[in-house]
């Protein structure tokens, strides 16, 4: 990825350069970007649930987001213990029956996103008309019907007394209703805060779980190789990350995966100091993430035994995106 022309005039730089590379950037202290939907969507999948959202009346591209965040987190590779499959979690059964092959690659993939995705507003589709004549509430039957099945609702005659099933109707619900963001973005004003705000912790150690809204803390056990930050108070990645955007007031969810899904990418000529620079092979496989402070640098916690501290932005050959994290007034998740 091509980074910008942003200048920043030596590593440690002091919020003075930062405000200049920000303006060299064609930073400004009003908002920027755009948000289509009200629920986070990894940006792989946005036109995808833009599209499958309109397939009939009783979907739309927010309900069907809400839908695959709580039933896979967006995950394409997500398999549950009762054999249910993909990033929409068809059981094999269902998917014989109503997959489709909505790419035209020729075959129906219950684990490709591009077919997933689709057969799976076709399938609520199906099932809001199965259940339209039971009584009480339309969204309601059609997603309990998802989850226990159009069997299951009409036998209730409405969502059934399962408490799985409940919750997941309630959770949806909520999710599918929450309004856009309006197109707000971190603003360079902000940016500058963040930046200052994880530059003060340089040389904190690093801390696998550690770092919260407060700042530094003590981690938990254990990182994928097995390192504990029990008894370290430090930062992990997106532990300093989530520390130094609420900060600039900017309430960001706990891992780069998470946070990644909150932001908005921009294009590799668009990025600016105090974006956040993600490291994966997918959207659900994001596993880094550090903050961009110009020259093609970004400062991190980098991983156990290290500090936080600067590093080149190809530190790591799996660079995924670049996105600014949208503000919001909601609590850590």
């Amino acid at each position: 990825m091509k980074t910008s022309t942003v200048v920043l005039a030596g590593v440690g730089a002091t919020t003075a350069v930062v405000v200049g590379a920000l303006a060299q950037a064609g930073g400004d202290s009003g908002p920027v970007g755009t948000a289509a939907l009200g629920v986070a969507v990894p940006a792989e999948y946005r036109s995808l649930i833009e599209d499958a959202g309109k397939t009939c009346p009783d979907v739309s591209p927010n309900l069907l987001a809400a839908l695959i965040t709580q039933e896979s987190g967006f995950n394409p590779k997500a398999q549950s213990s009762a054999g249910a499959q993909g990033i929409a979690q068809f059981m094999p059964s269902t998917w014989e029956t109503h997959g489709v092959d909505a790419n035209d690659d020729g075959e129906r993939d219950v684990w490709d996103p591009e077919d997933a995705i689709p057969s799976s507003a076709k399938y609520l589709c199906t099932i809001a008309e199965e259940v339209k004549d039971v009584p009480g509430d339309k969204r309601g039957n059609m997603l309990a019907a998802y989850n226990a099945g159009s069997g299951a609702v009409k036998k209730y005659g409405g969502v059934p007394p399962y408490k799985e099933t409940q919750n997941y109707v309630r959770a949806i619900s909520a999710a599918a209703d929450k309004k856009p963001s309006g197109g707000k973005v971190a603003t360079a004003d902000q940016a500058v805060t963040v930046i200052n705000a994880a530059e003060e912790k340089i040389g904190k150690p690093y801390s696998w779980g550690g770092g919260n809204a407060n700042g530094e803390s003590h981690g938990t056990c254990c990182s994928p190789s097995g390192k504990s930050g029990v008894d370290i108070v430090g930062f992990d990645c997106s532990g300093l990350t989530l520390y130094a955007y609420a900060k600039a007031g900017v309430t960001l969810p706990r891992t780069a995966a998470q946070q990644y899904a909150v932001s908005e990418p921009v294009k590799p000529d668009q990025m600016r100091p105090g974006d956040l620079v993600f490291y994966g092979a997918s959207a659900a496989g994001i596993h880094h993430v550090g903050i961009y402070v110009g020259n093609g640098y970004i400062l991190n916690a980098p991983k156990p035994g290290t500090t936080v501290r600067y590093d080149p932005m190809d530190m790591m050959p799996d660079l995924y995106a670049v996105a600014r994290p949208t503000p919001n007034t909601n609590k850590e998740i």
